[in-house]
């Protein structure tokens, strides 16, 4: 059984915000909101900004980790718990780097102290819950980014140009392979899907299903498969999926995910998109890519520099702020994925018997595409 996305994608309205936006003149004070692995990601990213355009801090509800945090990376405070730096005064927006189980209060906390929002990926376990976020950032009137990285890699965005300019012509396959053999321990927080709010392909797999529906051509229907699971050694999540799918153009892709299988070089793959007068093969991390179509192949090395997209992404984050305007990755963008995602699951339910499947989300039609 297949189902329709219903998702009509529209662009970001440009609104003015109710409360005053940083001051061009000094810069905009971002707060962490926990303090592991990918605020350390972050935090590195960030060290490369001008201190004129951003300061950030630290919150833990280990304020001994929050200062090693502070004292590490430079920041300017460091809190001993989420409350406080939500109701600091001097923070301009939080980033919010915990366990999605945590999402939905925090980011409903952070703006109705007028904070703009920074939330990692998965932001939100369920459709309901962007729907309350939504409704949350406009009454705020504040920025919302949803922290997908992999929509702002030098890969992503090479893809969309070259699709854009018909370098392959009229696309007619997309293939999609995402497989590592990467198990998480006991004690990761990825491991217990309460936490994570639902399994691998749920947690991290998110990513490539937004790659797969960003690249111009619109999903417009899709289905899950998911193999037998592997419930031995410590990490007893569903590690494994196949998606498959069709675009609006007529184009049908398959995006195969793992983080059980073995591959070359401990995570080398490859990827194709097939046209009709041309083949795009790129190794899925975007190290490179060759665009085969008319005249001689072309190797093309998207960029290393920023070649997961982080620092783009707060480019635009801050320039979203200072400028009053939706990010590329607003919450509304991010709805368009939660529905696709909801298929997924869906169409595994129903193959499963697991009665029937819920009516598909309209979400993305409705209410303003704000900050």
């Amino acid at each position: 059984m297949w189902f329709n996305t219903g998702i009509t994608r529209t662009a970001p309205e440009r609104r003015a915000f109710r409360l005053p936006m940083p001051s061009p003149a000094r810069p905009i004070h971002l707060a962490f909101l926990g303090c592991g692995f990918i605020t350390a990601v972050h935090s590195r990213v960030l060290r490369r900004f001008a201190r004129t355009d951003v300061t950030y801090s630290y919150a833990s509800r280990d304020r001994a980790k929050a200062e090693a945090y502070r004292a590490r990376y430079g920041g300017q405070t460091a809190f001993g718990d989420y409350a406080s730096a939500i109701a600091d005064p001097g923070v301009d927006a939080v980033v919010i780097a915990v366990p999605p189980n945590q999402h939905l209060e925090l980011a409903l906390a952070a703006f109705a102290a007028g904070k703009h929002v920074f939330v990692e990926k998965p932001a939100f376990a369920t459709m309901a819950d962007y729907m309350t976020v939504r409704a949350a950032r406009d009454r705020a009137g504040r920025v919302a980014i949803v922290g997908e990285n992999d929509h702002y890699k030098p890969l992503a965005v090479t893809l969309r140009r070259l699709l854009a300019e018909g370098a392959i012509g009229d696309m007619v396959f997309a293939h999609f392979t995402t497989i590592t053999h990467r198990l998480k321990r006991a004690d990761d927080w990825r491991n217990d899907e309460a936490s994570a709010c639902g399994d691998a392909f749920f947690e991290e797999g998110i990513h490539w299903l937004h790659v797969a529906g960003s690249l111009g051509p619109r999903i417009t229907s899709i289905r899950g498969f998911r193999p037998s699971i592997s419930r031995e050694g410590p990490d007893r999540r569903a590690k494994s999926m196949m998606v498959a799918f069709r675009y609006d153009n007529g184009a049908v892709g398959a995006l195969y995910y793992s983080r059980e299988i073995p591959s070359f070089f401990k995570g080398l793959r490859l990827s194709k998109l097939f046209g009709r007068r041309g083949v795009i093969t790129f190794e899925s991390n975007g190290v490179f890519l060759i665009a085969r179509g008319g005249a001689l192949p072309r190797v093309i090395f998207p960029g290393f520099r920023d070649i997961r997209g982080y620092g783009a992404m707060y480019r635009d984050f801050l320039a979203a702020i200072r400028e009053g305007r939706a990010p590329e990755m607003s919450l509304e963008r991010a709805i368009e994925d939660q529905a696709l995602m909801d298929q997924v699951y869906a169409t595994i339910a129903a193959d499963a018997g697991g009665g029937s499947t819920p009516e598909v989300p309209r979400a993305a039609q409705a209410g303003t595409h704000g900050l």
